[in-house]
């Protein structure tokens, strides 16, 4: 989740820009109070930690879900 403050930036492009991760927009839900993703993001693990710290401190709430995907 993320602040009305930055509702209007770029944060999924910029995150798949700054670190070397893929990132798949899974749901969205964006209003003008609120931003609520549920973001896939695929690359090494100690980069995906990394990208994580940074969206935290941007001041977005970062609630990790480990979901196993079945591939056909």
């Amino acid at each position: 989740m993320y602040p009305p403050r930055l509702i209007k930036t770029p944060v999924v492009w910029q995150l798949g820009h700054k670190f070397n991760v893929v990132t798949n927009v899974r749901q969205a839900s964006v209003t003008d109070e609120i931003g609520v993703v549920c973001l896939e993001l695929e690359g090494q693990r100690g980069e995906i930690k990394t990208a994580i710290k940074w969206l935290e401190k941007m001041g977005i709430s970062v609630e990790p879900v480990e979901i196993n995907v079945i591939e056909s």
